[in-house]
Parts: structure tokens; sequence; C-alpha cells
């Protein structure tokens, strides 16, 4: 018969393991923090709106973003500071139940709620602190051709948010289909 000790390990084991939505949420403050330390060496090294080149599509340009994606609502006066601070912890909230009330075997789901999670989590944190949000991903084509700026926790909800689509509409049809 195991004792407590090895019974609590186990259960430790289990839920850090990719089918434990601690694992995932791992996953999400690791994100987090990678996002967090490439947005304050952006703001340490790059000069505000002063685009340096990387590749012949890619710069690294600092941005503050007061509004939402796309600067939506960026020059609304501040209340959409709050707007998207209280957006933000919604959603932020359901997805962590979400990831909590999910079977062991759905790794993509999984896997794309931490994406997006880190994201909203990683905006918000700058939204709180700073005001706005620190973009500094900037992609082109033919320098006339701009993509809005982004950054790490922007790209890991794209990422989450393309992996949820594809998991709802082809795994979840294979699953129907066996």
């Amino acid at each position: 018969m195991p004792n407590a000790s090895q019974t609590m390990m186990t259960a430790l084991q289990r839920s850090l393991s990719p089918s434990g939505a601690w694992f995932w949420l791992l996953l999400a403050i690791l994100l987090i923090a990678l996002d967090q330390a490439t947005k304050l060496l952006a703001s340490d090294v790059l000069s505000y709106a002063q685009p340096v080149e990387v590749l012949p599509f890619l710069n690294w340009t600092l941005l503050h973003n007061k509004g939402a994606a796309f600067s939506f609502l960026s020059d609304a006066g501040g209340w959409q500071r709050w707007f998207f601070t209280l957006i933000s912890v919604g959603v932020s909230a359901t997805l962590i139940v979400w990831l909590f009330r999910l079977s062991g075997r759905d790794y993509l789901q999984k896997l794309a709620l931490a994406l997006i999670l880190s994201g909203a989590l990683g905006n918000l944190w700058d939204r709180l602190l700073l005001g706005y949000v620190v973009d500094f991903i900037q992609v082109h084509y033919d320098n006339r051709y701009y993509f809005p700026a982004f950054n790490i926790a922007d790209a890991a909800i794209t990422v989450g948010a393309i992996l949820m689509i594809y998991d709802a509409f082809f795994i979840r049809r294979e699953e129907i289909n066996d």
C-alpha cells in the first residue's frame, strides 16, 4: 500500500503531465515570461518608432498600443484601457476553467487554450502596469505594405486561435467519425 508521500508524488506527476491542466498553466507562465522578457528587451534597446531591419520583410520597431488588435480604440481617451482589462480578466478566467474541465486526451485544445491564455495575460500585464501594450515585431512587404506591429503575446493568441479552429473543424470531426 502506498504511503502519503508516494500518493502525493503520484498526484503531482499526474497533474504536471500533459494530460493535467497544471502542465498547460506552467507552459502559459513560461510563455508570459518570454513575452515580458522580449518586451523589456525591446523597450531597453529600441528607440520608439525607429525601425531596425532584421530581414528584408521584418523589422524590430518599438510601438505602444493603447487599443486592442490593430490599435482598435487606441484614441478613445483612456476608458479603453479598463475595458480591455476587464475583457482580458474575464477571458483568462474562462480559459482557466475550460482548461481544468478538458479531458486528459485533448492535448491540441489544451495547447490552444494555454497559448491564448498566455497572450491574454501577457498583454494584460502591460496594460495594467504601463497603460499600453508594447509591440515590437513588424512584418512588411516591399517596404510599402505593413502588417500592424505585434509581440509574442499576440503571436501566441493567433497561433492558439488557429489551433482551436483546426481542432474544432478537423480533430473533432475525426473523433465523431471513429
